[in-house]
């Protein structure tokens, strides 16, 4: 009896772990979390004033573009940071993606959404006090810019996700952000845009399968021309997003 008593402890004990784990990793993810992301449209603002994008066939073809340049640019970050969710290795993350973004406007973005992530994870997480403590570290300190691909990647390997979970994530938030400026935009309504986001759900896991678990020094650009897009955003004369 003792015996089946204490099986039965030994069992529920990770299981309740477990639940409570997944309301913050889900939390990760929602959209109501304050980190910025609705700021930016990725380009997609530049691209409708370029003309590259007039209708629902461009913007699908422009989200996974994005998509596959999300993928192959800053999944390694994410992977990396996943995998080894410490200091040392963020700020390595950090320095060397800072030099590979010559995208000023992508850039300012991304340090703008890692920053504000950084304080949010902080905050909120606060059962995980080394997030507290590498954020307090490297405030101010000028070692790090903040850059949000590998603080998402550090935040998922210190809630627990998997790898492929917080890759598949942070696919996620990037193509849940685009369609969510796209409908701000009146490209599409809020029904065509959940069915978009339904639509692309195959081929956006076709992405993360040819992109993850590969290291930074894997990391490239696969459609240049959307980074060349973004990078004319602050030279529009009107505009609703920051890039």
């Amino acid at each position: 009896m003792e015996d089946g008593m204490e099986a039965h402890i030994e069992v529920e004990k990770p299981t309740t772990t477990d639940s409570h784990l997944q309301w913050s990793q889900w939390q990760l993810i929602d959209s109501i979390l304050p980190t910025g992301g609705f700021a930016h449209s990725f380009g997609l603002e530049a691209a409708i004033q370029a003309r590259i994008i007039s209708g629902p066939e461009d913007l699908r073809t422009f989200v996974i573009h994005v998509l596959e340049n999300t993928g192959s640019l800053l999944l390694p970050f994410v992977f990396s940071a996943t995998i080894s969710p410490d200091l040392e290795t963020w700020q390595k993350l950090d320095r060397t993606l800072d030099a590979m973004l010559t995208n000023e406007v992508g850039r300012k973005a991304s340090i703008a959404q890692g920053s504000a992530l950084m304080r949010v994870a902080a905050a909120v997480f606060s059962e995980i006090p080394s997030l507290k403590s590498m954020r307090d570290t490297s405030v101010g300190s000028g070692v790090v810019a903040f850059h949000h691909a590998p603080i998402f990647g550090l935040t998922c390997g210190l809630l627990g996700l998997d790898s492929r979970t917080s890759q598949r994530a942070y696919l996620f938030i990037t193509m849940r952000d685009v369609i969510s400026a796209a409908t701000r935009l009146n490209l599409v309504g809020p029904m065509g845009a959940a069915v978009l986001q339904h639509q692309i759900v195959v081929l956006a896991e076709a992405i993360l399968t040819k992109w993850m678990d590969r290291t930074v020094e894997e990391a490239c650009q696969t459609t240049p021309l959307l980074d060349t897009v973004q990078g004319c955003h602050s030279y529009l004369f009107s505009r609703l997003f920051c890039s």
